[in-house]
């Protein structure tokens, strides 16, 4: 997308005064919002519009805001940035393995959603045509295919997140080198976002289940105490 801000944002929220408040600040910033209140609404929403953006609350009626985040990622690759009341460890580790970006606690700031919306949309989607093609990177029995953003464990074809797939690029880029949580939050998220950098532990976790990549023994994506992560050789 040339321009984030011609981008479309579905917001789910059962407050509808606060859904109000954040879509009138999403238009202010030239973008498009769509609103749902209930799970399934929000669903059915997705389906219809397919949306650049879902900004989710987690409390839901009719469904919760992981399970529709569930749904959503059986469809589309769309970001999903969640929203909670409650600053709960589980809810967001839930939400994580469910497919989300990024996550807010309630009460947040509409001029920091809107910035995180931006920072989401800046992330890069795809290889620029104009440069040159990249070779396929070989980890054992791993392959990643950076410029088609797929991912293969032997001949089974891996479904990643967004997130998922741009954190495995950053680390199979450069595979000696460890990078520590605020390096790669940088490259994902940009040098612009701000929140708890145990993030990235989370989303590498839900990537070594997809990869069956044993935490106690991994073998793609290997912690370096004290720094962060790595690459391994497979």
């Amino acid at each position: 997308m040339d321009n984030v801000r011609e981008a479309r944002v579905l917001v789910v929220d059962d407050e509808r005064a606060l859904a109000g408040v954040v879509a009138s600040y999403l238009k202010k910033e030239g973008f498009t919002p769509t609103l749902a209140h209930t799970g399934p609404e929000s669903v059915a929403a997705a389906e219809e519009l397919d949306p650049d953006v879902v900004i989710l609350d987690l409390g839901l009626p009719g469904m919760d805001g992981v399970e529709v985040c569930r749904r959503i990622r059986s469809f589309s690759d769309c970001y999903v940035l969640m929203l909670t009341a409650r600053a709960d460890e589980v809810d967001k580790i839930n939400g994580f393995a469910a497919g989300a970006d990024d996550y807010l606690t309630k009460p947040f700031s509409p001029r920091e959603l809107v910035a995180r919306v931006n920072a989401v949309l800046r992330r890069p989607r795809e290889s620029s045509l104009a440069e040159a093609p990249t070779a396929p990177r070989q980890f054992g029995p791993l392959r990643v295919l950076a410029d088609g953003r797929e991912v293969w464990v032997g001949n089974a074809q891996i479904s990643l997140t967004r997130t998922e797939f741009d954190i495995l690029d950053v680390l199979s880029a450069r595979p000696q080198l460890a990078m520590s949580r605020r390096q790669i939050i940088e490259a994902v998220w940009g040098p612009g976002w701000v929140g708890d950098d145990h993030i990235v532990d989370v989303h590498v976790a839900n990537l070594r289940k997809k990869l069956d990549d044993p935490p106690t023994q991994p073998r793609y994506v290997l912690t370096v105490r004290g720094v962060g992560y790595r690459m391994g050789t497979g």
